[in-house]
């Protein structure tokens, strides 16, 4: 029997890589229809993501979230969603100045740094990489923890590729320019190896020196991206572990920068801007 569900949102960007937040009540039945049908630039409201925010297993904790792509998978992580997230819920709580937030990939903290109007940077808490293969998942032979160089083929010939996760799996390609390469088409094509039986988020990283670098995203279940959080810390991690770079890195995205550390024995904290788009109504009309 077709249903009619008013579903009240709020959209929010991180440097343009932009989400619909949306608490999690009175819900259809299928959440990934929900998503295509929401995150559709055309036939919905339009976003890279969507994110849901439930009560908390934990009674200290100030939600659980639930981060859905454009195509409908369910991601565990999202950088740039979990500042979108933290940003709404900073709105309902006060002046809380530190959020902990339950994700399929752990518990993270969110801290506010700085409030404008409709604006906030906030600092993520992302925990350590994960660099096991069989944790990522990653399934080539005869791979050892970390995973550099790895010697990927693909339509464009082989690759050395440094596979890491942030909660979410990532392969990070370095490169010299991005001019002349097809990087849109190889992110794809990485996305659906068979190496990678969740798919992956691919980051092609042009180092600058080794306090900065430029990358761009390709990202699971969504395609090309203007910025990206888990991205641009799974781009410093394998900075980091190749000898390219410091341990605080400036990423600078095709919409802007996000600061990334990573100190010996320490989590990763990501650190960058969110700004609220507007709020509105969707009407979802399924079965």
């Amino acid at each position: 029997m077709p249903i009619h569900i008013e579903i009240p949102f709020e959209k929010y960007h991180g440097l343009g890589n932009d989400f619909l937040v949306v608490q999690a009540r009175r819900l259809p039945r299928s959440l990934s229809g929900l998503a295509r049908a929401m995150l559709s630039r055309h036939t919905g409201v339009g976003a890279d993501g969507l994110v849901l925010v439930l009560p908390p297993r934990g009674k200290k904790h100030d939600a659980r979230l639930r981060f859905f792509n454009r195509d409908g998978s369910e991601a565990e992580m999202s950088g740039n969603g979990i500042r979108c997230a933290g940003a709404y819920l900073m709105c309902r709580k006060g002046k809380k100045p530190v959020l902990e937030l339950e994700t399929v990939a752990g518990l993270k903290s969110v801290e506010r740094i700085e409030t404008g109007e409709g604006s906030w940077i906030l600092r993520v808490g992302m925990g350590a990489p994960i660099l096991e293969p069989a944790r990522i998942p990653f399934r080539a032979e005869g791979v050892t923890a970390p995973v550099m160089g790895f010697l990927l083929r693909t339509q464009r010939g082989v690759l050395p590729v440094t596979v890491t996760s942030m909660g979410n799996p990532h392969c990070t390609v370095f490169v010299s320019e991005f001019a002349g390469i097809d990087w849109s088409h190889l992110g794809r094509e990485i996305e659906r190896s068979e190496l990678f039986p969740r798919g992956v988020n691919v980051e092609f990283a042009k180092v600058i020196s080794r306090e900065q670098m430029e990358v761009r995203f390709w990202e699971r279940g969504v395609g090309r991206t203007s910025s990206s959080g888990t991205g641009s810390c799974a781009a410093v991690v394998a900075g980091i572990l190749n000898g390219f770079t410091d341990r605080h890195v400036r990423v600078r995205t095709e919409a802007g920068v996000l600061e990334v550390a990573w100190p010996e024995s320490g989590e990763i904290c990501l650190s960058g801007p969110v700004e609220r788009v507007f709020h509105g109504t969707y009407t979802y009309r399924g079965l």
